[in-house]
């Protein structure tokens, strides 16, 4: 009888090839024909699941983001009880910092694939902006729930601060990339600012 093949484990064996050889080279430099030998399977095959480099790219992103999802919730189980939404929002935002090999790839694939994007007709029309968009509003969504439980400011608004919190930890991940700040220093930073918005837990 024929092996079954999983189509699942398939293409989750193909993204993981275009993460690792993506971390190595650069998103930019990266060819189906790279991922195929990184994979150790056919270009052929390679195609047949996702047919041109750009359905491949936005399914290693999806693929990457599943991971820091799962990055972020072993932060929160880390801290042994329910977490309140300080907790949460710093765990998504540090899980987000460069601070070791992994997260050093989830940011740099995520930004490269953002700047692709924007002169690649091909990627932009992707679905890339809900990913942004989804984390903005659970963030959001955090701070209003602590606004309402008393745990902040009456005063702030809960949007302009969660688009500021993520623009600045993008900002910190890419000059910890370059050599610009230690992981230490941005995490002070941001812990700074939610000193800030959080004035009481």
């Amino acid at each position: 009888m024929p092996k079954r093949v999983d189509h699942d484990e398939r293409r989750a064996q193909i993204a993981e090839a275009l993460i690792r050889v993506a971390g190595r080279r650069g998103l930019h430099a990266v060819g189906m024909r790279d991922v195929a030998a990184e994979a150790g399977v056919s270009l052929r095959l390679v195609q047949y699941y996702f047919q041109t480099k750009e359905k491949l790219l936005f399914y290693g992103l999806q693929h990457l983001t599943a991971h820091f999802t799962a990055r972020v919730d072993a932060r929160l189980r880390a801290t042994g009880r329910v977490p309140g939404p300080r907790a949460t929002v710093e765990a998504l935002l540090l899980a987000s910092l460069p601070t070791d090999e992994e997260s050093r790839t989830f940011h740099l694939l995520y930004t490269s694939y953002a700047i692709l994007s924007v002169t690649d007709k091909a990627l932009a029309a992707q679905p890339f902006v809900d990913q942004p968009d989804a984390a903005e509003n659970a963030l959001a969504g955090l701070l209003r729930q602590a606004r309402e439980a008393g745990l902040t400011d009456r005063d702030i608004d809960p949007r302009t601060e969660a688009i500021s919190l993520l623009a600045m930890t993008a900002a910190m991940g890419t000059s910890i990339l370059v050599g610009q700040r230690t992981p230490e220093s941005a995490m002070g930073v941001l812990r700074h600012h939610l000193d800030r918005i959080f004035t009481a837990e």
